[in-house]
C-alpha cells in the first residue's frame, strides 16, 4: 500500500516536529514543507523534500493527500478555510482560532461542507490518556464525583525577556497553558459547564497573571478545583510527569490528575488505583485495594499523525473534531472571564454549541 502523503505549513518547532514524526512513519510520507521563510531551506533540505512558500503553490505544484497547519494562530481559520475550500483534508494545531467568533465560523463551515479537519490536541492520543479514560468508562471508581488537578511549573525569566508580549494581557498561562488541560479534562470527566477563577498577578507583578485558581463544573455533577502556575517551582504539570516530551525532566512519583468517584479513585500519570473492594466496604474506615493499571508510554504526536492519516484514508472520525477545538477554546476563554470579573461563567455543552 502507498503511503498516505502529508505536507506541513509551518516550519517553527512544532511544525518540525511534525515533520520528524511523518518521516518515521510506517503508513504517512512528509510530501513537503510550506514556509516563506528563509530558514526553512535547510529545514526542507535536511528532511529532502520540496519546499514551497504558500499553500497556494502546494496545492498547484504537488497537492498532498492531507496538509497539517503548524503556523502562528492568526493564520489558524484563514488557511484552514482556505483548504476546505480546496477538499484538503486538515490537521490544525491548536487553538482552532485566536477568538471564540472565528472559530465558530470555521465550525460552521465544516459542518455545512463535512470537510475532513483534525484539531492538534495532541495529548488526546496518548496511550494513558486512553488509558485512563478506560478505567474512568469502566466504572471501576464508581459515579465520577471530583476532579483535582495542576499544571504548575516555573518558566525562567528568560521566557518573558525574550518575548515581551508574554507579559501582556492576551498571554498569560490561561490562554497559553490552559487549553491543554481543558480537553484532558473534558476527555475524562465529560462537558465543563459554568466555571469560576481567582487570578494573581503577585509574583511576577506583569499585567498578565501568574497563577490562577480555577473551580469546575461538569454536566454529569462532578465537581473539580484546578492550580495553575507558571511561577511555581512544583513540578506537578503533565509535561512534568507524563514523560512523553523528553525536553523535560520528570518525576515518576508525581501526578497532575486525580479523578475520585463513589468507589475509588485514579491518579494520573502514575496510573496508581485505589478501588473499595466490595460495596459494603465503602468507608474511611475501611482499607482501599491498591494497584497500578498497566499502560505504555509513547508519542502522543506518532500516534495523532497516524490517526491523521485515518481519517484522511476515510478510515477513522477525527478524534478531536472541529466543534472540540472550538469548545476548549471557549472554557479556556471562559476562565479568562471569570478571573476578570468575580462571576459564574456558564457555558454549553458539546451537543448544545
Amino acid at each position: 500500500m502507498s503511503k498516505t502523503r502529508i505536507a506541513v505549513a509551518g516550519a517553527g518547532y512544532i511544525g518540525q516536529a511534525h515533520m520528524s514524526v511523518a518521516l518515521n512513519s510506517p503508513t504517512c510520507a512528509l510530501s513537503a514543507i510550506v514556509d516563506p521563510s528563509p530558514a526553512a531551506v535547510d529545514v526542507a533540505a535536511k528532511a529532502g523534500v520540496p519546499l514551497y512558500t504558500s499553500i497556494e503553490e502546494l496545492l498547484a505544484k504537488d497537492r498532498p493527500d492531507g496538509l497539517i497547519l503548524a503556523t502562528p494562530n492568526q493564520l489558524h481559520v484563514p488557511q484552514a478555510l482556505q483548504c476546505v475550500a480546496a477538499g484538503l483534508p486538515i490537521l490544525l494545531e491548536k487553538p482552532i482560532a485566536t477568538t471564540v467568533a472565528e472559530g465558530a465560523e470555521l465550525v460552521k463551515v465544516v459542518d455545512e461542507t463535512g470537510a475532513k479537519v483534525l484539531i492538534g490536541h495532541h495529548r488526546a492520543h496518548s496511550p494513558i490518556m486512553a488509558k485512563a479514560k478506560e478505567v474512568v468508562d469502566s466504572g471501576r471508581l464508581g459515579q465520577l464525583v471530583a476532579v483535582m488537578g495542576s499544571a504548575t511549573f516555573l518558566k525562567p525569566d528568560h521566557y518573558y525577556a525574550d518575548a515581551p508580549w508574554r507579559r501582556e494581557l492576551g498571554a498569560g498561562p490561561i490562554l497559553l497553558n490552559m487549553i491543554h488541560e481543558v480537553h484532558n479534562l473534558r476527555m475524562l470527566c465529560g462537558d465543563i459547564v459554568a466555571v469560576q477563577a481567582f487570578a494573581s498577578h503577585a509574583t511576577r507583578g506583569f499585567p498578565v497573571e501568574d497563577t490562577v485558581a480555577i473551580n469546575l463544573r461538569f454536566a454529569n455533577g462532578a465537581l473539580g478545583t484546578f492550580m495553575l502556575s507558571d511561577t511555581a517551582a512544583c513540578p506537578r504539570s503533565w509535561e512534568q510527569t507524563s514523560q512523553e516530551n523528553k525536553a523535560y525532566p520528570t518525576y515518576e512519583d508525581e501526578d497532575c490528575y486525580v479523578i475520585a468517584g463513589t468507589n475509588g479513585s485514579l491518579s494520573i500519570p502514575t496510573m496508581r488505583l485505589k478501588t473499595y473492594p466490595r460495596p459494603e466496604d465503602r468507608s474511611w474506615w475501611k482499607a482501599f485495594e491498591e494497584g497500578v493499571v498497566g499502560m505504555v508510554r509513547d508519542d502522543p504526536l506518532k500516534h495523532q499523525l497516524e490517526h491523521f492519516g485515518a481519517v484522511i484514508r476515510g478510515e477513522a472520525q477525527p478524534l478531536v473534531s472541529a466543534r472540540d477545538g472550538l469548545l476548549n477554546l471557549r472554557i479556556t476563554e471562559a476562565i479568562a472571564e471569570a478571573a476578570r470579573t468575580g462571576q459564574v461563567v456558564h457555558l454549553p455543552t458539546a451537543d448544545a454549541d
